[in-house]
């Protein structure tokens, strides 16, 4: 992760995340780095689909592709780029090692990624499935992943 700020920084850029099923995790990696008040805008967990909503995801996504999808992933991350006004926007959303009553759709343990260039108006996207046995190490995968993608972009 202080690679990835180190860039960021290097490069005049900041980042903004909703997270959903990661819980805050990737905000918290890139907090415990120096300096990482010069690259980050805000965060937002959004659990549940209500404040999805209310922070700019389109229901219509939702309700079309279900909060467990690229789609919903995508729009994540174009609203959090939105409403912070960032350079890169970061949507997760999908299932670690649960069955969500409020959203019985989507297959367990698989995640979606999605991080948003605003100067290149361009996705970068990752499905990932997760099979660790607990929470925190699929979470950790996820958060890996994201790290990946966000060094081969920057």
């Amino acid at each position: 992760m202080k690679e990835i700020i180190e860039k960021l920084t290097k490069q005049k850029k900041t980042i903004s995340t909703m997270e959903s099923c990661t819980g805050g995790g990737l905000v918290n990696e890139i907090t415990n780095v120096e300096n990482s008040s010069n690259v980050i805008k805000f965060s937002a967990v959004t659990y549940s689909n209500e404040y999805k909503i209310k922070m700019g995801v389109e229901k219509d996504i939702i309700d079309k592709y279900t909060v467990y999808s690229m789609e919903t992933a995508i729009s994540m991350a174009k609203a959090i780029t939105n409403f912070t006004n960032c350079d890169y926007g970061v949507g997760i959303t999908g299932k670690l090692n649960r069955i969500d009553e409020e959203n019985p759709y989507g297959e367990d343990n698989q995640v979606f990624i999605a991080i948003f260039d605003k100067e290149k108006n361009k996705f970068y996207k990752e499905t990932i499935q997760v099979e660790e046995k607990s929470r925190k190490e699929n979470k950790q995968l996820v958060i890996e992943k994201v790290k990946e993608i966000l060094l081969n972009i920057l």
